[in-house]
C-alpha cells in the first residue's frame, strides 16, 4: 500500500469509515430495526377464547381481528387451556386471510399487510415445526409483538 502525506491512519480510517456507513445503511433499510422498545408481555395460561373466528371479509376488521388473535397466541404460557384449539382455529383463519387478501393488489400492497403477512409466517411456522402446544420464544415473541405494533399503526393510518 503507498503510503499517502498523512500516513498509513488516512487508509485505516477510509476504510473503517466504510464500514461504518454500510452498517447505518443495514440499520435504516430495516424498518423493524428503527421501531421504539417494545414491552414483552409475560406469558400467561388464563386468557378469553375467542367466539368470532373467520373472516368478515372487510379489510380493516379482519387484519385488525387477525392480529389482536395473534397477539393472544403469542402470549400464551405452557399449560394454557384449548391452547391447541386455539392455534388450529388461528392457523386456519391466518391462511385464510393470507389466501383471500393477497388477490387484491390495492391491499396486497398495503404496510399493514405486508407486515401482517411476515408475522402471520413467523406464527405459522412456528406451529409447524412446533406443534400448537409449545410456547414462543422470547426472541420470537418479541419481534412479532414489534410487528403487531407497527400493524396497529399502519391499519390505524389506513395503509
Amino acid at each position: 500500500s503507498s503510503s499517502s502525506v498523512f500516513g498509513p491512519r488516512r487508509n485505516f480510517f477510509v476504510k473503517s469509515a466504510g464500514v461504518v456507513g454500510a452498517a447505518a445503511m443495514i440499520v435504516n433499510s430495516n424498518p423493524t430495526a428503527a421501531l421504539a422498545e417494545v414491552e414483552v408481555p409475560v406469558q400467561a395460561v388464563e386468557y378469553e377464547f375467542p367466539k368470532d373466528w373467520g373472516l368478515a371479509y372487510k379489510y380493516e376488521e379482519d387484519a385488525s381481528k387477525v392480529r389482536n388473535h395473534m397477539v393472544v397466541a403469542t402470549g400464551l404460557a405452557k399449560g394454557a387451556p384449548n391452547m391447541e384449539s386455539f392455534g388450529k382455529n388461528l392457523k386456519k383463519e391466518m391462511i385464510d386471510f393470507v389466501s383471500y387478501y393477497r388477490r387484491f393488489p390495492k391491499i396486497a400492497g398495503k404496510p399493514s399487510f405486508s407486515t401482517l403477512y411476515t408475522s402471520i409466517n413467523v406464527l405459522a411456522g412456528h406451529y409447524t415445526s412446533y406443534g400448537y402446544k409449545y410456547p414462543l420464544p422470547e426472541k420470537r415473541r418479541k419481534r412479532l409483538y414489534q410487528e403487531y405494533a407497527e400493524i396497529e399503526k399502519s391499519l390505524k393510518k389506513g395503509r
